[in-house]
């Protein structure tokens, strides 16, 4: 296999030829039952490195019996326990910062990045010196499986500070010698410039989060800029679910002319593009020898069968500062055995990409509710005006569903008819989907934020019920 050791070490000068589809095609392209042999190799050198190096690891298998010379296959590995966001935060509260699963000297940190620490403690993320180039090696490789070559331009419109996607995504650039625009975002009036600047650039490329694609898209429109004037060839994106959502993805795709590529883990994981789609391939793939990913039962945390439906749970094969062995994402996805993948690239593959967390899941009435069910409900409706809230709610002893969306100004200045035909078509498609009813409320299309970073939606407030439906603003 390529280049593939640990710790890594890759040849900085290294490029493929232009009209190469791999990067690496050994790497990429291998026989699964060989990769799964080499991959259970690297397994047992990244579990002892770790258990010699971080009192967090020796404990933690200490005390589940597991010695980490004893993985002899990945039926073994499903055996260890896996790693939890709680218990990282938990180590780094007891041992500040980096906690006791650093596994290098503080003195090789290169980069700090973190959570932003609104729900809790922040978590913070040290990044070795080998790591970040290791990190931006492998971010090259899959922005070239992207259609993504030297000397393209590509626009980074998303925050850079300690979100480590956009500081990924430019390392990845830099390596694969591209023209590189850090644009950020999430400025006062920032939006509007990048707009003006994309117009006159015409980058191949963007990213961002799909919310953000969709608010750059109506500022630019608002402003006379038609979002097709960019010529962007892909735009590539992380952070939320969306890009796997049919009605999402088709959106951006018919705002901007361009094709959208899915990415993305979690942030802890870095290189968050272990999990990516290709320019020939929808969905995710799952580029196992940098990151291996299982697809588990998020109760016994066994790997599922082709098909079916888990959470990731995910093993750092190359990292040496913080590296993370069986953490559990809480995401929801299905996997395939990417067989039928037309880029002829040999790893598993998340068709329909992330769909969301487990944690962002809420029950109405008996019913199971994913947030991102209902984006991709109100983004094939005819006037939604682009953002919405999801507000679970009470009406006397029976939880309620209010969707607040907002509609388009024309729909408005249809008058009443227009908005009532939104309204109850919005009723009646969300109840097929979810299963239950939903009452929706409609506003115009000022009335809710939009977002420079991550959109979040759902508002849990089961006591407003009442003054919520009677402000009288909906039609």
């Amino acid at each position: 296999m390529e280049s593939w050791s640990f710790p890594p070490a890759y040849d900085q000068g290294f490029m493929p030829e232009l009209d190469s589809r791999y990067w690496f095609p050994v790497r990429e392209t291998m026989d699964p039952v060989e990769r799964e042999a080499a991959i259970v190799e690297r397994i047992g050198q990244v579990m002892r490195y770790a258990y010699d190096q971080a009192p967090f690891y020796r404990k933690k298998w200490d005390d589940a019996g597991i010695d980490p010379d004893g993985i002899k296959g990945l039926e073994d590995f499903e055996r260890v326990p896996v790693v939890t966001k709680a218990e990282l935060r938990q180590s780094q509260t007891d041992n500040q910062p980096f906690g006791d699963y650093l596994c290098v000297s503080e003195s090789e940190v290169h980069h700090i990045h973190g959570t932003s620490g609104t729900t809790g403690r922040p978590t913070a993320f040290a990044i070795g010196r080998g790591d970040w180039t290791a990190i931006a090696n492998n971010q090259a490789r899959v922005m070239w499986g992207m259609g993504l070559r030297p000397g393209d331009l590509i626009f980074i419109g998303a925050v850079f500070s300690l979100y480590v996607g956009s500081w990924g995504t430019l390392i990845g650039a830099e390596r694969l010698r591209a023209q590189c625009f850090p644009f950020g975002a999430g400025a006062t009036g920032m939006t509007a410039r990048a707009a003006l600047w994309m117009r006159m650039t015409k980058p191949k490329a963007f990213y961002g989060t799909p919310s953000y694609a969709l608010h750059l898209a109506e500022v630019a429109l608002g402003d006379g800029i038609d979002p097709k004037e960019f010529e962007l060839d892909l735009l590539f994106f992380s952070g939320e679910p969306g890009a796997s959502i049919p009605s999402v993805r088709n959106r951006i795709v018919d705002l901007y002319d361009a094709r959208v590529i899915d990415c993305g883990s979690m942030a802890e994981m870095t290189p968050w593009m272990n999990a990516a789609g290709t320019k020939e391939t929808d969905g995710m793939l799952l580029w196992q020898d940098m990151v291996y990913t299982e697809v588990c039962d998020p109760k016994s945390y066994r790997r599922v069968g082709w098909g079916e439906q888990g959470t990731p749970v995910y093993t750092h094969l190359e990292r040496t500062s913080q590296p993370m062995i069986r953490l559990v994402s809480n995401d929801l996805t299905h996997w395939t055995d990417g067989s039928d993948n037309p880029c002829g690239r040999t790893y598993p593959r998340l068709p329909d990409g992330i769909y969301g967390r487990i944690d962002d899941m809420f029950i109405i009435r008996g019913e199971n509710i994913y947030p991102s069910a209902i984006d991709g409900v109100l983004n094939e409706l005819p006037g939604y005006g682009g953002e919405h809230r999801i507000i679970i709610t009470r009406d006397g002893a029976m939880d309620e569903l209010l969707v607040r969306m907002d509609a388009l100004e024309k729909i408005f200045a249809q008058g009443d008819d227009a908005l009532a035909a939104l309204r109850n078509q919005a009723e009646k498609d969300l109840s097929i989907v979810l299963g239950v009813r939903a009452r929706v409320e409609i506003v115009p299309s000022d009335t809710i934020p939009r977002t420079d970073f991550k959109a979040r939606r759902v508002i849990d407030d089961r006591d407003l019920f009442e003054s919520l439906m009677g402000e009288g603003r909906g039609k």
